[in-house]
């Protein structure tokens, strides 16, 4: 029997949707891939990775333009706030004995990457575009498009993010992101000479962390409790994020206090999270990414299971037998990975909050870097 697909409309030119681009091409299969931001712009500062996407990257073809405009290193440093290291986690080379199994890079050129190795797909992208009406049959689907014009595919590929537009219209009793009661604070400063690699600190309820994201450049990241999803003036920013720092005595993060400036591109971002139950399909639309399974940031691995949703939706697709078959397949291997990453990510933060057991805490942590360190 031939692979089910050879025709796929994917909406959304996110992480997850580029690289399902990418990995269908690779197979021979027709893609549109449509995103409404007619500049393709990714919003944030940087983006921790670890071993699991190093590995996912590998695949997609783009881990040596990572590791040029990126950073890269093995292990987690944890220091309690006067600075002294107290653990270090390990991150094991799951991308290969050449490939550190920890790093960072700015979302956008990270992005960037991913959008180049699209285009050099032979992907048909389309921007400043998305659905105004998708209707399936046995046999396909009909979209019709902002621009007026429309397409049928075999199946369309929803990766258009947490507030999914997709999700609303084909899935209407999908549950809502739900705010988990932190926020997380980033900045981009200079890189100083010993910031070689990810480090974190633990305070009673503060958690600072500074991760390199090139050569000459870092990001800082701060989580920080609020009870309310509060909206926080961005003329607020700058004291705020300094304020934070300010219990935590070592020289390092002070430092990196009295370098915070106008331009040090702060954002503030409320942590969400949002598991879909099975199934993630509905006749010829599937959802991936954040759509499905957007999870907070405690274990560096919102993107990573993105993208892996989108390798193994393309390996399934790409084997024989009908649609109803490759999308089962495609859950079987996808749903408890990513509960465990949603659901545990969600138990760190609440542990956080509560000021919890720190052996609890740690044990998710170990849990969850071990499934994730497994094959998908």
């Amino acid at each position: 029997m031939a692979a089910p697909v050879n025709k796929v409309l994917i909406i959304g030119g996110g992480f997850s949707g580029m690289a399902a681009a990418i990995e269908l091409r690779k197979r021979g299969i027709g893609v549109d891939l449509v995103e409404i931001d007619p500049g393709w712009r990714s919003y944030g500062a940087g983006i921790s990775l670890g071993g699991a996407t190093m590995r996912a990257l590998v695949q997609l073809g783009v881990i040596d333009a990572y590791l040029a405009e990126g950073a890269a290193s093995d292990g987690v440093a944890i220091h309690i706030p006067t600075g002294q290291k107290v653990a270090e986690l390990p991150t094991p080379r799951l991308a290969g004995p050449d490939v550190p199994g920890n790093g960072a890079i700015m979302r956008p050129t990270l992005a960037r990457i991913l959008a180049d190795a699209t285009r050099a797909s032979g992907a048909n992208v389309r921007l400043g575009c998305t659905f105004t009406r998708i209707e399936q049959d046995a046999c396909g689907v009909d979209v019709t498009f902002t621009d007026g014009t429309g397409g049928r595919y075999d199946l369309v590929i929803g990766a258009d993010g947490l507030y999914s537009k997709v999700r609303d219209a084909v899935f209407r009793d999908a549950p809502k992101p739900q705010y988990t009661g932190q926020g997380v604070w980033r900045a981009v400063l200079p890189r100083p000479a010993d910031i070689d690699g990810t480090m974190m600190w633990l305070g009673a309820k503060i958690k600072p962390g500074l991760n390199p994201v090139s050569k000459d450049a870092m990001y800082l990241f701060v989580t920080e409790d609020r009870a309310t999803n509060d909206y926080i003036d961005p003329s607020e920013f700058l004291q705020r994020v300094k304020a934070l720092l300010a219990p935590f005595p070592d020289p390092r993060l002070q430092r990196v206090r009295d370098a915070l400036n106008e331009d040090s591109q702060i954002i503030y971002r409320p942590l969400e999270s949002l598991l879909m139950p099975s199934p993630w399909y509905k006749g010829r639309v599937v959802l991936i990414g954040d759509t499905v399974h957007a999870t907070t940031p405690h274990m560096a691995s919102g993107a990573c299971i993105g993208i892996e949703d989108a390798l193994v939706l393309a390996d399934e697709l790409s084997k024989a037998g009908s649609i109803d078959q490759a999308l089962d397949r495609y859950l079987a291997r996808r749903w408890e990975r990513c509960r465990t990453v949603v659901q545990n990510s969600s138990r760190l933060g609440e542990i956080e909050i509560a000021g919890g057991d720190k052996e609890e805490h740690a044990r998710i942590m170990r849990a969850t870097l071990a499934a994730l360190a497994a094959p998908i």
